[in-house]
C-alpha cells in the first residue's frame, strides 16, 4: 500500500511537471496567449513627448500625441541611488537571474499560499514587471487570468535575451507612471523634486522608487 502511494505521488508530480512544460512550450511558440514577436520586443512601444528647447537650453514646453509627458532618460543619466534603491526594493537578485527568480517565487508561494501572509511580498522580478507593463492585456475570464503569469515569465526571459540589465532598468523607469501627470522617471523627478534624475539625493530617489510599490499610497504629495 505504501509503495502504491509513493508511486502515485511521484506519478502526480511527473504529470504536473509535464503539464507545466507543455503549457510553457505552447506559450513560447505562440499557441497559447499572446507573446510579442522578436521585432516588437526589440522595438517596444514607448511613447515619448517632444521637448521644445530654447537657444539658451531652457525647456519651453513638451508635446505628445499620447497625452503622456514621458521624456526619455538614458542609464548614464540616472542617479546611482535610483538604481540601487530599485534593485534593493524590487529584485535583490536582479543581476543573477535570467528574468525569473525561482527563489523569490517559491518564497511568495509558501508565505502567501500556505501561511496566508498577505504582506509577504511578491515573486515578480523587475523584468517580469516590465513585461507586464508592456504586454499584459486585461484578463476577461478565469483562463486568461491563469495564463497571465506564465506569459509574463516567457516574455521576461525573452527580454533578458535581447536587452542588457542596464537597458531593462532604464526601460522600467522610463515606462512607470508616477501619477500627477508624471510618466517616466525624468518627468517624475522634475514634478516632485524639480531636478533631473541624476541629481536626486538618496532620500529623494528612495521616495520615487517607493512609489513603484504603490504610486498612490506612497505619493509624497500626500504628506
Amino acid at each position: 500500500m505504501r509503495k502504491i502511494f509513493i508511486y502515485a505521488m511521484w506519478g502526480f508530480v511527473f504529470i504536473c511537471i509535464a503539464a507545466v512544460a507543455i503549457v510553457f512550450t505552447a506559450i513560447a511558440k505562440g499557441k497559447i496567449g499572446y507573446v510579442p514577436p522578436v521585432e516588437e520586443l526589440e522595438n517596444p512601444n514607448l511613447k515619448f513627448a517632444t521637448q521644445v528647447i530654447s537657444e539658451d537650453g531652457k525647456l519651453l514646453g513638451t508635446w505628445s500625441l499620447s497625452k503622456e509627458n514621458r521624456v526619455y532618460v538614458g542609464y548614464e543619466d540616472l542617479s546611482p541611488h535610483l538604481v540601487h534603491a530599485l534593485v534593493a526594493t524590487e529584485d535583490v537578485r536582479f543581476e543573477d537571474h535570467s528574468g525569473i527568480d525561482a527563489r523569490a517565487f517559491m518564497r511568495a508561494v509558501i508565505k502567501r499560499g500556505i501561511f496566508m501572509q498577505k504582506h509577504a511580498g511578491g515573486g515578480s522580478t523587475i523584468t517580469q514587471q516590465l513585461a507586464k507593463q508592456f504586454y499584459s492585456p486585461t484578463a476577461d475570464n478565469v483562463m486568461e487570468r491563469l495564463l497571465q503569469k506564465p506569459i509574463e515569465w516567457v516574455i521576461a526571459v525573452k527580454l533578458e535575451r535581447y536587452y542588457t540589465k542596464e537597458e531593462i532598468l532604464t526601460m522600467y523607469l522610463n515606462k512607470f507612471d508616477f501619477l500627477n501627470n508624471a510618466v517616466g522617471i525624468k518627468t517624475a523627478a522634475k514634478t516632485y523634486f524639480a531636478k533631473d534624475p541624476k541629481n536626486l539625493k538618496i532620500e529623494e530617489a528612495a521616495t520615487l522608487i517607493g512609489m513603484c510599490k504603490n504610486p498612490s499610497l506612497y505619493n509624497p504629495r500626500r504628506f
